[in-house]
Order: structure tokens, then sequence, then C-alpha cells
């Protein structure tokens, strides 16, 4: 279509910051203003004839269209936002006022560069709510990938990696990391390789077809020009904790100086945000866990002993406890003093979860006193082979200060729900059965009993 008719009117919209822009249709720009060029980097003449739905983002051209079929149906459109790439390859938000022209056949919109304010938009939503996942992610695990969540809304991260890094040692490793589609081992080292480099130069690396040829990056990164890479470190006053790493796809968009300049800017409310939510996870570990043997304390084995509780009651399912003490405990400490003794005791730890599933739960009590708590375990005989395969293995000597050291464990066993209903009539029936065992000699397990039920298997075993 000629463009003659609009000639008088260009001479006074070209002094706009904004673009007139109007379209057929079926979508097609058939004038556009000089100060579309500002907005899209086309020149008015390149416009002619487009399609517009061809420059939209395209995670917006669906509420673009169902925009346009509203204008259409004789309805004036008002701040109606969506994101366009530019000629260059970046993204800019439009902001459009729109309406339709029956008589024409025409939409005819105008259209304002809003990208500078919706970036600072974005940066204060992100930064708010990379704070607020530092206060409702359960773990670390749930922090990193909150913050990939956080990130996705901003631009592509399809291949999305967190790395710490530990100067001490010199040690880098990936505790998230997302990769799409399969990747190769060549993949996998290149993300690597990268990674380390935005380590070593302590400094944000983009590398993408606009700075390829300048980079100094090793050039099995830049093989594909239709990808790119986005590296930041995290950094704290201390130094750097960490890097976010990201590498686009080929279907997606490449990276643009704007995502490197966003990126860099709630880097260092990421690093906050993960020194934080690690210091929260050491002070819960202090408070859950025994420092010795990093076992579950009493604190969190009567919250799992709950949950085990009520999970048997609602599906009439069964689980055990075990009540384990060491006997010679007390003379290793003696003899060969408390050191020797506290390693004795992460020893014995690592004994009994070796014999355990994951899903079962390995207490300390404190002193030499342990509990372990089997779920879903559907008879006494099961129990009585975990809790043998435990005393067996208690029973292999101690290597400790160049001499073998044996200990004598007493295991006492209780079920439900045969022996009790709730917390207390388990553990006091538990510990009951252990202390039948020391008084027969110890090195054997005893099965519990509750009230006056005499009819429960009570044997007594000991080791072969």
């Amino acid at each position: 279509m000629k463009n003659d008719g609009y000639t008088s009117l260009s001479q006074f919209v070209d002094l706009l910051l904004d673009a007139i822009c109007v379209v057929d249709k079926t979508g097609r720009f058939e004038f556009v203003s000089a100060g579309a060029e500002r907005i899209f980097g086309y020149t008015p003449d390149e416009m002619i004839g487009m399609q517009m739905l061809e420059l939209v983002y395209p995670e917006d051209r669906e509420r673009t269209i169902a925009a346009a079929n509203e204008i259409m149906a004789d309805s004036f459109k008002l701040d109606f936002e969506n994101r366009y790439v530019r000629k260059d390859g970046t993204l800019v938000d439009i902001l459009w006022s729109a309406r339709w022209s029956e008589d024409h056949q025409q939409r005819i919109a105008v259209a304002r560069d809003i990208t500078k304010s919706k970036a600072a938009e974005r940066r204060q939503a992100a930064l708010y709510e990379i704070s607020e996942a530092v206060h409702v992610a359960e773990d670390l695990l749930s922090l990193y990938r909150r913050i990939h969540q956080i990130m996705a809304k901003l631009l592509p991260t399809d291949n999305f990696a967190i790395a710490l890094y530990d100067p001490a040692l010199n040690e880098l490793d990936f505790p998230y990391r997302v990769l799409a589609g399969e990747q190769n081992q060549a993949q996998s080292a290149s993300f690597d390789l990268f990674t380390e480099q935005v380590i070593q130069s302590e400094q944000s690396l983009l590398l993408c077809p606009v700075t390829m040829s300048a980079s100094q990056v090793d050039s099995e990164l830049s093989a594909n020009q239709s990808i790119s890479w986005l590296g930041v470190p995290l950094t704290l006053q201390k130094g750097i904790i960490g890097a976010l790493i990201m590498h686009s796809t080929p279907d997606s968009r490449v990276y643009t100086p704007q995502d490197h300049e966003l990126v860099e800017f709630v880097s260092t409310q990421i690093a906050f945000a993960i020194e934080r939510r690690q210091m929260l996870a050491r002070l819960e570990h202090i408070a859950l866990y025994d420092q010795l043997t990093h076992l579950p304390n009493r604190e969190l084995f009567y919250d799992r002993f709950q949950k085990a509780l009520s999970r048997a009651k609602r599906e009439s399912s069964y689980f055990s406890l075990l009540y384990l003490d060491l006997d010679k405990f007390k003379w290793v400490n003696d003899t060969y003093g408390h050191d020797v003794g506290d390693l004795l005791l992460q020893i014995t730890a690592q004994r009994i979860l070796g014999c355990v599933r994951n899903s079962d739960t390995v207490a300390r009590f404190g002193g030499d006193e342990f509990v372990i708590l089997l779920e879903r375990v559907d008879s006494a005989q099961n129990t009585l082979l975990v809790a043998q395969k435990i005393l067996e293995m208690l029973n292999q000597p101690f290597e400790l200060v160049n001499q073998q050291i044996h200990i004598l464990p007493s295991i006492g066993i209780a079920l439900y729900p045969e022996h009790g209903s709730d917390e207390k009539q388990l553990l006091s029936c538990a510990d009951t059965a252990m202390y039948k065992a020391k008084r027969n000699g110890g090195n054997r397990i005893e099965m519990g009993y509750h009230g006056l039920k005499t009819s429960y298997f009570e044997p007594l075993i000991q080791p072969h």
C-alpha cells in the first residue's frame, strides 16, 4: 500500500518520541512514524509490509493476539504492555494505546518505549523475591530452585547453575545445576570451563555474538554462534563465594548487555541470600543434630517419631524402635581417654547407619545411647534381622590407638502397635528391653513387652 496519504501527517508525528503505527487487519505495518526507529531499531521503510507479530517477543505473542482481537472487536485499548525484539536482538518494553478503524480496516496505535522503567521494576521485584526466598525456603536446595524460578522470569534459564567456591581449598562445586535436554560430556566440560573462568577472573562474563570476537574466553565456548553464555560472580565483602551461570539454547534468544547488567544488579542480593541460608542451615544443624556424630539429636528424633506415629495410625502401618547401649564404653573412656571414646562413638554411628535404610532414623540420645526408628517394618522378624545385623557389625573390632578394641552392644526392641500406642510407652518399652539385655550379660537383643501381655515373641539373640 502507498503511504502518500500519510505524508502531511508524518511531518508532525515524526517529531514525537513515541511511534505512531498503523497495521492492516492481517497485522502488517502500513505506516510507522520516524519514532519507530528509536524504539524498534528498524527504519520506517524497513517496517512497512512486515508482520507485526514477527517482532513480538515469542512469550508475549499469545496475549498480543488476544489484545489485537479485542481492539478489532471495536474496543479502544489503553496501556497494553508487551515486549518486542529490536533489530539488534535486544528486547524493548512497549506501552501501547490502540483502536480499530472500521472504515479503513486498520489498527492505529501509539507505542511508547518503557524499557528503562520496566527494567527498574523487574530489578526491584527480583530483589524483593530473592530476599523473601531466604525466609520461605526450607533448605539450601529449595533456595537454589527459587532463585532459578526468579531468574527465569527475567531471561532464558534453560541451562542454569549456581556454583559455590571455597577459596581456602580452591574447590568449586555445583550444588545446583539444571541443563536442558541431553548434555554430552563436551557440553558439561564447557560449562565447567566457563564457570572456572568467571571465578578466576573475578569478573562478569558475557559471551554472545556481539562480544565473541573480542572475548578472551576459550574458543570451545564460542563454537556455536547461536548460543550465548552469561556468568556473574557472587561476591560479598569477604570475597567470592561462587557464581551464577547461564547458557542459552539455540531455541532461545541470546543474552544481551541488558541481561548482563540486570544479573549483575541482583547478584549481590543472591550472594547475601545464599550466605544467610547457609548460616541458618548451620544453626539448624547445631539445634537438631548431635555435634559429635552428626546424627539427629533428641529433638529431631522426637519430631520424626511423631510423624511416624501419625503416619502409622493414618495408614494402619507398623514401625519399630531399637534402643542401643554400648556396655563397655565407660571402660574405653577410662582406659584410653575421651578422644578415643569420641572416635569410637563416631565409628559406631557410621556402622549403624550402614545397617539401616535412608528412610530410617538413627539418633544419639547422649553418652553411648542410640535410638533407631525403623519405619514401615511389617514384622517382628524383619526388625530382629536389622537388630542382628547391627549387633554383628558392632561386634567387629574397632581399630583404635594402634590396637583392636571390642565393645558389647545391648539392644532392646519395641514394636508399634504391639508394645505401645504412643511415644512414652514405646520408648519405655524399648529402654526396659535394653536394660534386660544388659542384666542378662549384654551383647544381645531383647524384645520388649507391654503391660500383662505375654504372648509376644521375646527372644534372646546373641551374636554367632
